[in-house]
């Protein structure tokens, strides 16, 4: 059994959650989220708490048991507190900033980057070498903040790049080192 998929949910107070056959709708104080999960996985709202089961053992059934349940508890969270990923911009003369919505970034190119957030993201920049992605889904949220360390990911000689913050990179030694 799925030790993932056997945890119930808990509900914190100001979200409601409906379920409509396979379709499932998380409203909460920071906004709403709606995603459809495989009907053979059933998903159960109880008073405060939700339990996702599985119809039978087999190999399909049990890899989906404990991602829907993460899922769900991914969207409860996102709804109810919202998630964040931190960036750090190590390198001289690199720097971010914002333009209305857009993330402008000077990484070391003849021209500036720009990345526009998708609807329902947000980007903060608090210092010109930190940038911050706010949102209520987390795969939104971690794919944006992806992109944006894919503009200049961080190289192994001096380290410089964009990074995500906490982010250890294996440093190498040139080829003076011995």
């Amino acid at each position: 059994m799925s030790r993932v998929g056997k945890k119930p949910i808990d509900i914190p107070a100001g979200v409601t959650v409906t379920v409509n056959n396979s379709t499932v709708t998380v409203k909460g104080p920071k906004g709403e989220l709606q995603r459809s999960f495989n009907p053979d996985i059933t998903i159960n709202v109880e008073e405060n708490v939700i339990n996702v089961t599985r119809p039978t053992d087999n190999k399909e059934h049990r890899a989906l048991h404990g991602t829907t349940r993460a899922l769900l508890s991914n969207m409860v969270e996102g709804v109810s507190k919202g998630f964040e990923k931190g960036l750090e911009l190590i390198g001289v003369g690199y720097r971010a900033q914002k333009q209305g919505k857009k993330l402008v970034l000077n990484v070391g190119y003849s021209h500036p980057v720009e990345i526009e957030p998708e609807e329902g993201i947000e980007i903060e920049v608090p210092a010109n070498t930190k940038v911050i992605v706010k949102g209520l889904s987390k795969e939104r949220v971690g794919a944006l903040a992806a992109n944006i360390r894919d503009v200049r990911p961080p190289e192994p000689y001096k380290g410089k790049g964009i990074r995500y913050e906490g982010e250890y990179v294996r440093r190498k030694e040139g080829k003076t080192g011995k």
